[in-house]
């Protein structure tokens, strides 16, 4: 069983989803973070597959979070959560994805559980309403 959280990050962008990888990285190495960035073709846009394949890479009875950046990307996580079979470990996040992955990073890294990491993401909204 894995220590720690996994983190999947979609954007419609590969480049947007390696950079914020590198930087959570940077922060928690040892946490299990996969990108599902862009096409199949490389183009702009997200993918089922690459989804539910980056969810496979980092997935542990720990649980993974996923993070997107745009509508259709929640959309494409949910298709592949239900190609999955729906398990009850892998969870959306509803947070801004750079402040969300960031804050999820940190709380996996310190040994938070699936809905304590979840939370602490979630609650970075809060940060965006203040600024």
């Amino acid at each position: 069983m894995s220590r720690y959280v996994g983190l999947v990050l979609i954007s419609h962008s590969y480049d947007l989803a390696y950079g914020l990888k590198m930087i959570a990285s940077q922060v928690e190495p040892d946490v299990p973070i996969a990108i599902a960035g862009g096409t199949e073709d490389n183009d702009i846009g997200t993918s089922v597959i690459k989804i539910k394949e980056a969810i496979e890479s980092v997935y542990s009875d720990k649980g993974v979070i996923l993070f997107f950046d745009l509508g259709s990307a929640l959309m494409n996580a949910e298709l592949a959560i239900d190609m999955l079979g729906n398990p009850q470990n892998v969870k959306i996040a509803d947070a801004p994805l750079v402040e969300g992955v960031y804050a999820a990073a940190v709380e996996s890294g310190c040994g938070a559980d699936l809905e304590e990491a979840l939370k602490v993401a979630e609650q970075t909204r809060l940060l965006e309403k203040k600024i």
